[in-house]
């Protein structure tokens, strides 16, 4: 397991959260999908991928596996991590579906189906279709990820795509509050560090 503290989710969105598995959350660098077992430890508190299935595909990858899907895993995340950059803040124009081709390639991977199960909560109705997936190998698990970056580049706006201010973070969310006025990945992070910052400029200049 890994020995980093819990990753950040902090985007509002889970395509984003994704984005944000590498970040400087203090002063030094944290990448939580370093290796395999960062990688599976990262699914596992992002609740991608089940409990059952991260650990039947333990039991059957081997660790060198492992660290090659979360290498894997890493390239998709840093070209994703570009693609936003150049487009947030702004809405998307459909001109940008010729940058998408990694990810379209990855999409066209999935073994997505759907089964009818009982339904856990009395409703009247008895049945609910379930999505699921078959995890042939440990790079199936690179699929959820994929599926998840599609949605938010189709659903999110771009527009209100943005970076946290603060000087040295790197996280991104999505604003999804009323006035569009999100500054911070976090008030209790870098929201706190810009105000004792402006109260001892203030203090500074009064002297």
């Amino acid at each position: 397991m890994s020995q980093h503290p819990p990753a950040i989710f902090i985007a509002d969105c889970q395509g984003l959260d994704f984005l944000n598995s590498v970040a400087t959350p203090v002063d030094t660098e944290i990448d939580w999908i370093a290796d395999g077992d960062g990688f599976l430890d990262w699914l596992a508190q992002a609740k991608y991928v089940s409990a059952s299935v991260l650990d039947d595909i333990k039991a059957s990858a081997k660790p060198t596996e492992l660290d090659r899907v979360a290498r894997e895993a890493r390239e998709l995340r840093e070209w994703c991590r570009g693609f936003v950059r150049k487009h947030m803040g702004k809405p998307l124009k459909a001109d940008a579906l010729r940058e998408l081709d990694p990810l379209n390639r990855l999409l066209a991977r999935d073994e997505a189906f759907s089964q009818i199960h009982l339904r856990q909560e009395e409703t009247g109705k008895p049945l609910e279709l379930h999505g699921t997936r078959r995890w042939r190998s440990a790079e199936s698990l690179l699929l959820p990820i994929g599926e998840a970056l599609a949605k938010f580049i189709c659903e999110e706006n771009f527009s209100d795509v943005k970076a946290c201010e603060g000087t040295s973070c790197t996280l991104m969310f999505a604003d999804h509050t009323r006035r569009r006025a999100r500054r911070w990945c976090s008030m209790a992070i870098c929201g706190n560090r810009a105000k004792q910052a402006a109260h001892r400029e203030r203090l500074k200049n009064k002297s």
